[in-house]
């Protein structure tokens, strides 16, 4: 298992674009959207291979996370015994 999650400057941004966006219709929804996203991410650590390698990247320890149409890539570093979510995007099929 690994110990922590950390999201980097990009995912941060993004997720708030995400957030704003949402808070526009519904403040509600908008909070919804991120505890149900929060309560997701915290369950990587316990399986982090679970989800797909990353269509955006060439390497087995960055995968992509799929959460109601978005896609997080994320990278699992072994090493250091933490995840590192790259950014949150709209998710396109490939």
């Amino acid at each position: 298992m690994l110990k922590t999650i950390q999201r980097s400057e990009p995912f941060k941004k993004s997720l708030l674009g995400i957030l704003t966006f949402i808070a526009k219709d519904s403040k509600n929804k908008a909070n919804i959207f991120k505890k149900a996203l929060q309560e997701k991410i915290n369950q990587l650590t316990f399986m982090p291979f679970k989800y797909r390698k990353s269509i955006y990247f060439e390497d087995e320890n960055i995968r992509d996370f799929i959460f109601k149409g978005y896609c997080i890539p994320y990278v699992i570093d072994e090493e250091n015994e933490k995840i590192i979510l790259l950014d949150i995007i709209k998710y396109e099929k490939r």
